[in-house]
Parts: structure tokens; C-alpha cells; sequence
């Protein structure tokens, strides 16, 4: 007799057929699409972004990190609008993979700490994810300094 919460008997077969009915279909050709095409316009936006700091006469580099610095904060921005989840739903990988998606998943655990408070809540949640990726880029880029030095 089976007890409440004990999981039922089920051989391999059985599992595999219960996962599949589970499973919700991948629309896998339409959602590269939709990562193409967002992730696209990301990239557009940065570079009408670099062509327009170029016009007002900052020089490539300068301008470059003008760009990074914008969409850093225009992600963060519509994160804390509740916009950037929205886009990132249909997107995908393409509000991922740019710089944008960084900023993204920092934001958005800070902004779901905020109910506990600025220090302990926002904080504490906002290096989540910054953390790990700041620390491992730091020693990635000292370990390529010091080869770079004796190269």
C-alpha cells in the first residue's frame, strides 16, 4: 500500500513516457529566430549608439566605452521597469548573450531582495551574480597580464 508523498514504482520505460507527456513542446526553430532578431537589435542599438558618440566627437575608444556604459544602464533601467523580463521572455539567448544580459541578472535579484530591505535585501542579492563573474574576470585577466608579460 502506497503511503502518502512515497513515490510511485516506475521502471525506465515508464518514467520516459511520463517525462514526455510532461514535457512542453520546443519551438526551437522560431525561438532562434526570436534570439536573432532581439539580440540583433541589441546590436544595433549599440552601434547607432557608437556611430552617434563618434559624431560628438569622443574618439573610438572613448566611445566604445560609452556604449557599454549606456546599455548597461538602459538594461538595468527596464529591468527595474519590469520591461526587460517582458523582451527577455520572447528573446531568449538574445537579451543573454550581450552586455545588456549582464546587467539584467544583476539587477534583477537585487530587485527582488528590495522587500528586505536596501543593505541586507539589495545589497546582499545585487552580488549574486556580479560576484562570481567580477572575481573569475579579475583573475582571468591577471593570469593573461602576467602571460602577456613574459610573451
Amino acid at each position: 500500500m502506497k503511503k502518502n508523498n512515497e513515490p510511485i514504482p516506475m521502471s525506465d520505460k515508464e518514467y520516459a513516457e511520463y517525462v514526455k507527456t510532461k514535457t512542453p513542446n520546443s519551438k526551437l526553430f522560431v525561438n532562434c529566430i526570436k534570439a536573432f532578431l532581439i539580440g540583433g537589435l541589441i546590436c544595433t542599438l549599440g552601434q547607432c549608439l557608437l556611430n552617434l558618440y563618434k559624431y560628438f566627437g569622443l574618439s573610438e575608444d572613448d566611445a566604445a566605452i560609452a556604449v557599454t556604459i549606456t546599455l548597461v544602464f538602459l538594461s538595468a533601467l527596464l529591468t527595474g521597469l519590469d520591461i526587460y523580463p517582458k523582451i527577455a521572455k520572447h528573446a531568449g539567448a538574445g537579451t543573454l548573450v550581450p552586455v545588456t544580459g549582464f546587467a539584467n541578472s544583476v539587477a534583477a535579484p537585487a530587485l527582488e531582495a528590495k522587500t528586505e530591505g536596501y543593505i541586507l535585501g539589495v545589497g546582499a542579492k545585487v552580488f549574486t551574480i556580479a560576484g562570481p563573474v567580477i572575481l573569475f574576470g579579475v583573475i582571468a585577466s591577471m593570469i593573461a597580464g602576467i602571460i602577456y608579460l613574459f610573451i
